[in-house]
């Protein structure tokens, strides 16, 4: 699920982090690094968990209407959905719901409003009215009204962003991430195995994870040299006018360039370009291009760039 992009930019994060911080350490820099990779999975179980809290609150809704002998068109869609294979599948997984069981999540069948507000947008919907035509829908067309309902009104909700952003600020900028997994993992499931939902894992000897804390180290113990590049590449130009994210950028590339032998020069550069356009100004972007291409070149007619292996590719 995590990329080696993610990481490049939860190492940039810890690097800005270290830099406003008052005596903070390089090692609980590191450590708050890890624990932030580690909790990209919990934050895809968090919105795994959505489905059943869900299908818990539909099924008190349709308790209250059979108490109360209520129909109407709401109730016949409450129990519509709730037929929905897909649903019942995530609902009863065991594997989900162990791995959920010890982790202090919000309760989304208490949150009446919010699931009530995402299935009255659902309900309303073309894609949801035609479904709703169907007596015997398919696995296919289950799975379809899924994930349309993730992408079009479950991930965009506002209430679900101001929820994430408290739980955990980290959060925000993995979600990405974590939504297209999602999507992805909601498209393979196979009701009939369970082994078809998968659980990414992260572990502390995981090759990714290794990478970024390597990267993160080097970056904040070559903190003088990397500056010292930086003012070197950037003739006319003051250090105290550009900018702390884009600073941060161009000390965490020029690391990874000097101190990743095995990382081709043009896979950096291309990366935290990439990366600079969504935590840059465009004008930030234009100029961090400038001085990371001069780097590259100069790295290169000096031959400091020592690239081995993959790295010459």
């Amino acid at each position: 699920m995590i990329t080696r992009r993610h990481i490049r930019i939860k190492v940039l994060q810890s690097v800005y982090s270290f830099t406003v911080a008052e005596k903070k350490g390089i090692a609980d820099e590191v450590q708050f690094f890890k624990e932030s990779a580690f909790k990209i999975t919990d934050l895809y179980l968090l919105m795994l968990s959505i489905f059943i809290g869900l299908n818990d609150f539909i099924q008190e809704q349709l308790s209250m209407y059979k108490t109360n002998k209520i129909e109407d068109n709401f109730s016949n869609d409450l129990k519509h959905f709730t037929k929905n294979q897909v649903m019942q599948f995530l609902h009863s997984h065991p594997i989900l719901k162990e791995r959920l069981k010890n982790k202090k999540f919000i309760r989304w069948e208490i949150e009446f409003v919010f699931l009530k507000e995402l299935l009255y947008t659902l309900f309303k919907s073309s894609v949801f009215k035609t479904h709703r035509l169907e007596t015997s829908p398919s696995l296919k067309n289950d799975v379809n009204l899924i994930v349309y309902f993730f992408k079009e009104i479950v991930a965009p909700s506002n209430y679900l962003y101001d929820y994430l952003e408290d739980k955990q600020i980290t959060w925000i900028d993995d979600l990405p991430v974590v939504n297209t997994f999602l999507v992805k993992s909601l498209k393979n499931i196979d009701v009939n195995q369970n082994s078809s939902l998968h659980f990414p894992e992260l572990h502390n000897s995981t090759e990714d994870l290794l990478f970024g804390v390597e990267l993160l180290e080097k970056t904040l113990q070559n903190d003088v040299v990397l500056q010292n590049e930086i003012e070197g590449k950037t003739p006319n130009w003051d250090s105290e006018r550009i900018a702390l994210m884009d600073r941060i950028i161009l000390k965490t590339a020029i690391a990874e360039l000097l101190y990743f032998p095995l990382i081709p020069s043009k896979v950096t550069l291309n990366e935290y370009l990439e990366i600079a356009k969504d935590y840059s100004t465009p004008k930030s972007f234009h100029f961090v291009n400038g001085v990371l291409d001069k780097i590259v070149r100069d790295f290169s007619i000096e031959n400091r760039l020592n690239k081995t292996g993959r790295g010459l590719l």
